[in-house]
């Protein structure tokens, strides 16, 4: 929107005296005006998220659910890490790096004997970039995850893992998403790739 510039100070003279002409002959005429003129201040602009196109937007919205699946199968996967199933993964929207991260943690709570009950909460999604016209589409994600509900469980007992005071229950992700076929003939999904700490929000 285009903001109207304040008038200058001739301008304002130029406006007085056009207007103390169009009254000549009134009496009240050639009376000084007493009544206090106001300044406008200008105003700061407030800063407006992106408008996204509609093929934006859908991108936006369709990788947002994408996210809160992934997000949903890698805490089912790791109820039971020992059987984790990748091809169940990939159904689930997760490819790139980030199946390699969560197999590699599958791996390694199974050799200490844990599992994980709970689920992770999204508390906040911001997007932070939208990239349609390449030849892989793909959008970026800040994501705010609660893990507060997630408890690290001994298989033998079921009893909490303990792991001290951590470094907080909410975090700040940096979350990549593409737009890709899952195998060859397969239709094209959005693909979790990338899930980076970014540290405590």
């Amino acid at each position: 929107m285009t903001r109207r510039p304040a008038l200058g100070p001739a301008a304002a003279a130029i406006c007085a005296l056009l207007a103390l002409t169009a009254c000549e002959g009134s009496p009240e005429a050639g009376r000084p005006d007493s009544t206090p003129t106001s300044t406008s201040s200008t105003s700061t602009p407030t800063p407006t998220a992106p408008r996204w196109t509609p093929e934006e937007q859908a991108a936006i919205t369709a990788a947002k659910a994408r996210y809160a699946a992934a997000t949903a199968a890698v805490d089912h996967a790791l109820v039971n890490p020992a059987t984790l199933d990748r091809s169940a993964l990939e159904k689930a929207g997760i490819g790139g790096e980030w199946i390699i991260t969560i197999i590699d943690q599958a791996r390694s709570m199974t050799r200490s004997g844990w599992y994980q009950t709970g689920n992770t909460g999204i508390t906040n999604t911001k997007v932070t970039s939208v990239k349609l016209d390449g030849e892989q589409p793909e959008v970026n994600l800040s994501n705010c995850l609660d893990s507060s509900k997630l408890v690290l469980r001994f298989k033998k007992d079921g009893k909490p893992v303990p792991l001290g005071p951590g470094n907080g229950r909410r975090h700040q992700f940096a979350s990549r998403l593409v737009y890709a076929p899952p195998a060859p003939g397969g239709r094209s999904i959005w693909f979790l790739i990338s899930d980076k700490d970014k540290g405590t929000c």
